[in-house]
């Protein structure tokens, strides 16, 4: 028999409903009555089994959003927008088009394309015939879109989420699905012209949003490779070992050495001779310095690179830009595609002392040159040279958001500029009449939905979401055939010809 004591109120009430019902032959409960040859008592336990069981076995309900994800709120959407539409505007200033593609692909279109990284894809379930995956980034689908379309020169931007199955950390902004802001050049044209022009939109974006003072790293594939080849490292092991050089911007140099040697395999000399190298860090000096040194100078991919490099700062002192740019010989991209310059923005901390050195906050964007990334997806290998940026719009998010929880700032989440208004009962026709009008003159206006509400409460309604301007209506107004313009700020009154009501507001608000 169960515990009684442990049985919730509903289990006792079906309890007494199955004891007290009287005999029938067209019972329909799970269990037999005893019209059926059953005693009461064994109806009674069978019930009380069955509601206990449920009860027991009904898990523990959390609602959440999944690992890795997040809601936005009206507020952070306001906040988001603003990023993007700055985001947005310089791409287009630039003469980029906007362009889409699903948020998910062929798995064997994604497959190959990511190194150590493509363990990170969101696998979907087959749905008839088709291996997909969530795309990982916007480079990889503009590139298939470009072999696919037989697009041979573009210049795109495009806003879109994509998925990466990782630890997601929260607090630095890290997360499983999030938004991604690209901009690329694809063509073929003289070296480094647009490649300079995509640090220019870097740093006019992190200029624009006022985020603090900023860095953006350089280098260049063919020196990374350049310099492994000289400090010995196995080709085989190029790119596994380039995916630890690519976490020193988290990890520090003894941690990623360790993982060097003790899980790739790397002999500890080899290891300590890159060490040497990724310490470099500087402006067109270095450049030149890299030019004479006895190793790097002997090793023709390197030679290339740094060819391009020093073209490239030209470029960048011509954009006025130089001096927020360094050439930084610890950057290598760990993404596979990556084929010449590579780039990455971080934030600064400001000295808190005189001659201490900046503390980095953070990659905020990144980008490179991928030649071969089109050509893997032609099937005669037909290659279109590309270059390209990703603005890190969850990161600087976070910190703008955090910076404004910091000051106290408020954000109003609508645009509303004008609320309709009456302090009288039974005029609900005539404000949905107004409101009609500002409507179709394109200007931003609400009402509260109720048939008589009170002046005050619509006055309240204004105030709390900074609406400007009340545009009121009432017994005297419609006699008069005028309506009371209220400003929400001064709270002063004007009464205007019902005809001109358009006009007025339009005029005020061009004035605000």
């Amino acid at each position: 028999m169960p515990q009684l004591g442990l049985l919730p109120r509903r289990a006792w009430a079906a309890l007494l409903s199955q004891l007290l019902r009287p005999p029938c032959a067209s019972c329909t409960r799970a269990v037999r009555c005893h019209s059926q040859g059953e005693e009461p008592l064994q109806v009674a336990e069978a019930v009380l089994t069955s509601q206990l069981k449920a009860h027991q076995e009904k898990p523990n309900f959390i609602i959440r959003t999944p690992k890795g994800t997040r809601d936005l709120s009206p507020q952070q959407m306001v906040v988001r927008e603003k990023i993007l539409d700055l985001v947005v505007s310089c791409f287009k200033r630039h003469g980029a088009k906007g362009m889409d593609t699903p948020a998910f692909e062929l798995k064997e279109m994604l497959t190959e394309k990511y190194g150590e990284d493509s363990g990170l894809m969101y696998d979907l379930k087959d749905q008839g015939g088709e291996l997909l995956s969530l795309r990982y980034d916007l480079t990889v689908p503009f590139a298939r879109y470009l072999a696919m379309n037989k697009v041979k020169k573009m210049k795109r931007y495009h806003v879109g989420k994509v998925w990466r199955r990782e630890s997601p950390t929260i607090v630095q902004g890290r997360y499983r699905e999030f938004c991604q802001c690209d901009f690329d050049i694809a063509g073929q044209f003289d070296p480094m012209i647009p490649d300079a022009e995509c640090l220019k939109i870097m740093c006019e974006i992190l200029n624009g949003l006022q985020l603090g003072d900023f860095l953006i790293k350089v280098n260049d594939r063919r020196i990374v490779d350049g310099m492994f080849a000289v400090c010995g490292v196995p080709e085989s092991k190029f790119r596994t070992i380039c995916s630890s050089i690519d976490k020193l911007d988290k990890m520090a140099w003894k941690d990623v050495r360790h993982e060097m040697v003790a899980k790739k395999g790397l002999a500890p000399e080899v290891a300590d001779r890159i060490g040497d190298y990724v310490r470099c860090h500087g402006g067109e000096s270095l450049v030149k310095q890299m030019f004479q040194d006895p190793r790097l100078s002997q090793n023709k991919q390197a030679l290339e690179g740094l060819g391009d490099l020093k073209l490239l700062f030209e470029y960048l002192t011509l954009f006025g830009i130089a001096k927020k740019i360094s050439f930084d010989l610890s950057l290598a991209r760990g993404l596979d595609y990556y084929t010449g310059v590579i780039y990455e923005a971080v934030l600064l901390h400001t000295p808190t002392q005189a001659g201490e050195e900046p503390l980095s906050v953070g990659s905020v964007a990144a980008g490179g040159r991928y030649d071969g990334l089109v050509g893997m997806f032609d099937p005669k290998g037909h290659k279109v040279p590309c270059v390209g940026l990703s603005i890190g719009v969850e990161r600087i998010f976070n910190i703008v958001e955090q910076r404004m929880k910091t000051f106290g700032e408020k954000v109003r989440t609508t645009e509303t500029q004008v609320l309709v208004a009456t302090p009288h009962k039974n005029f609900l026709h005539e404000r949905l009449k107004l409101i009609a009008e500002l409507w179709d003159a394109g200007i931003k206006a609400e009402m509260l939905y109720k048939n008589n509400p009170k002046l005050l409460t619509q006055l309240h309604y204004c105030e709390s979401t900074g609406i400007p301007l009340v545009v009121i209506v009432g017994e005297q107004e419609l006699k008069e055939g005028v309506v009371k313009i209220r400003s929400v700020a001064s709270r002063e009154e004007v009464a205007i010809k019902r005809e001109n009501l358009v006009a007025e507001i339009q005029k005020r608000l061009s004035e605000s």
